[in-house]
């Protein structure tokens, strides 16, 4: 099945079916990003500026390689 193929059948998806997909979806990008992967211009823009904004004001926030680490420990990564 191609992506066009895909793409036209989604709509077709009952909502669970769609949200299914989405979340498998998500799934393998993690993974990607996990073992290396970069992430999008538009991604990378939007993390910049987060970093920014949590470099005037740590607050609440945790620094990457905490999160990371976080992560990694759950994921058993």
């Amino acid at each position: 099945m191609s992506k066009s193929d895909i793409l036209h059948e989604l709509p077709k998806l009952a909502l669970e079916e769609r949200r299914e997909i989405f979340e498998r979806i998500c799934e393998l990008e993690e993974s990607d990003l996990l073992q290396g992967g970069e992430p999008w211009a538009e991604e990378k823009a939007l993390l910049d500026r987060e970093l920014e904004d949590y470099t005037r004001a740590p607050g609440p926030g945790s620094p990457w390689h905490e999160v990371e680490a976080r992560i990694r420990r759950q994921t058993g990564a």
